[in-house]
């Protein structure tokens, strides 16, 4: 009997193990210290979906987009020098917001390592706070085991980035193959051990709960426990409210879902925050978009917080009951303790701030009078009605980030891709990519600014060339809206360098063979939008909203999440 086992190039070695990981596309972009892996993919093409985006950045925020709507690990591969470096923004991006992602990076030989060769950097160094894990392979016999670990690491317990920086030497040197899946890591707990007097604990503190609030984060996304929210919802009749990256774990029109929380979050559950009497956190890090001050954050509540990261709990806000531990497993170790409950009298409570509201904010921006421009929340509000509850809303960051996520419609989970925690303008595009692609039978709408278009436009070449069914929406204001809010609100309209004088936008998705249209009034949107649905292939649609356009509510940074800013009649 023959044992020898099949010797093939560290490229290859790669690349199967990719495979074997159930890799199916790479985001990618050339260069000179990964040609020898590249020529091998170039034979793997019928098992690997390479896209080749215009910028190494764009792969890592494509990488994210697809992995948040599939729930596999995204993978970017690049270059050495400004190709890895490029990618820094996605991979702090990814951790922010517990993103699975692996990038591979090139790396010149071993031998040049620490001479400052030709597009040389320490990989290694820059990447290790913000990533999981940080590699450098070196040896052929290391890829099989560092890919492996990599998958793992990033896909288990809190998800996020990992970064494998892949010398050219152990790319072109050979290795006897064989594949072992990595599944347990001495020293790595991704899911804590439950503790039973939590869970009791819990239950107990929620059965004689007479205000409990729930807040609902990604983490109920990320650990799949979105049947088990539910359950765990019903049997309590607890009303609930999700974070920004929480939103689509619950559908919109489902009757105990009141809304979003934090600074541009609706204002029934923000003041109720400060009115229950048990808040119950799940998935979430009580970021301070979410706080606001905490002083006065939540201090008449017990606090029961579920999380999977034992870093998280009280990191923020204090504790009065920790549950570590997987949501899939703890919510319904906690349910099956939970006497069933009505909340009626609480819940309807809700109503009064959600109608006040409706007709300080809502009305007022979806329902425009005749004499004003078109809103930014008016274009998302028929959009989203015209869309469905199935498509997939992916937004840049800023005002159009906050009109999104607030006017958008979910019916199914993993609808929503944003960057949260680092606020990464330019994430929009390249994101859409990595969504589309990651669920091509989805309706993909991608809204975005002109300020955040403007930093990865070159991607509508990256959908151009792989003909992407993309709905792309720009709501135009010129100005860096978001911060032009803030100068109007906090520094008494001095507009510093937030007005932009933007190009033809119309023109330049044409070139890209876009189908595009700008429109400037009412009149012309809904054709505008029937004509984007109407057809299969991408649509540039650009909205020209209102200059001074506001996005209300806002809680001011570093006041308390019930100091509400309204809006006012009318704006400059």
């Amino acid at each position: 009997m023959d044992n020898t086992k099949e010797k093939i190039t560290g490229s290859e070695a790669l690349l199967r193990t990719l495979i074997a990981e159930g890799v199916d596309t790479i985001f990618g972009y050339p260069g000179g210290q990964v040609i020898p892996l590249y020529d091998c993919l170039y034979d793997y093409s019928d098992r690997l979906r390479h896209i080749l985006v215009r910028h190494e950045q764009g792969a890592t925020h494509a990488a994210q987009g697809y992995a948040r709507v599939s729930g596999k690990v995204g993978v970017a591969l690049v270059t050495s020098g400004p190709g890895a470096t490029n990618t820094i923004t996605g991979i702090a991006d990814a951790l922010m917001d517990s993103t699975p992602m692996v990038v591979i990076t090139g790396q010149v030989p071993s031998a040049l390592l620490g001479s400052d060769a030709f597009q040389e950097v320490d990989v290694i160094g820059i990447a290790q706070p913000i990533t999981k894990w940080a590699f450098q392979i070196r040896k052929p016999e290391e890829i099989v085991w560092a890919i492996s670990r990599a998958f793992y690491i990033a896909s288990t317990g809190r998800p996020g980035p990992v970064v494998i920086d892949f010398a050219k030497d152990a790319q072109v040197g050979t290795v006897e193959y064989e594949y072992k899946k990595v599944n347990n890591i001495r020293s790595y707990q991704p899911i804590p051990v439950i503790d039973p007097e939590s869970i009791a604990a819990a239950a107990e503190l929620i059965n004689n709960a007479a205000k409990p609030f729930a807040l609902v984060g990604q983490g109920v996304i990320l650990g799949g426990a979105e049947k088990e929210l539910f359950a765990f919802l019903e049997k309590a009749d607890i009303p609930a409210a999700s974070t920004v990256l929480g939103l689509s774990a619950m559908p919109t029109d489902y009757r105990l879902n009141k809304g979003m929380l934090g600074m541009h979050g609706n204002v029934a559950p923000n003041r109720k925050t400060n009115e229950c009497d048990v808040l119950i956190a799940i998935g979430m890090r009580f970021d301070d978009r979410v706080t606001g001050n905490l002083e006065y954050y939540a201090r008449q509540a017990k606090i029961i917080h579920f999380d999977i990261d034992l870093s998280e709990i009280g990191k923020n806000v204090p504790t009065d009951i920790p549950v570590l531990g997987d949501a899939k497993e703890t919510l319904p170790a906690v349910t099956a303790l939970l006497r069933p409950s009505v909340h009626t009298e609480w819940i309807a409570s809700f109503a009064s701030d959600e109608q006040e509201e409706y007709e300080k904010v809502i009305n007022k921006e979806i329902h425009p009078s005749a004499d004003r421009p078109l809103q930014m929340g008016e274009v998302v509000d028929k959009i989203a009605k015209a869309s469905g509850t199935d498509a997939v809303l992916v937004t840049d960051v800023g005002q159009n980030q906050m009109m999104g996520v607030r006017y958008f419609q979910y019916g199914r989970t993993r609808s929503v891709v944003t960057s949260g925690g680092l606020g990464t303008m330019g994430y929009g595009l390249p994101a859409a990519i990595g969504a589309k692609i990651g669920a091509p039978e989805r309706t993909v709408c991608l809204f975005t600014g002109d300020g955040g278009l403007q930093m990865t436009i070159q991607e509508l070449g990256t959908i151009m060339q792989e003909k992407l069914n993309l709905k792309i929406i720009v709501l135009n204001n010129h100005y860096l809206g978001m911060v032009r809010q803030w100068q109007e609100l906090f520094f008494d309209k001095r507009y510093s360098a937030t007005t932009m004088e933007n190009p033809d936008f119309t023109a330049i998705g044409e070139a890209y063979r876009i189908q595009s249209r700008t429109v400037g009034n009412r009149e012309e949107l809904d054709e505008a939008i029937a004509e984007m649905f109407a057809g299969e292939d991408a649509y540039m649609l650009v909205a020209d909203v209102e200059t001074h356009g506001m996005v209300y509510p806002m809680v001011p940074a570093g006041a308390a999440i019930t100091n509400i800013i309204m809006g006012e009649e009318s704006h400059e």
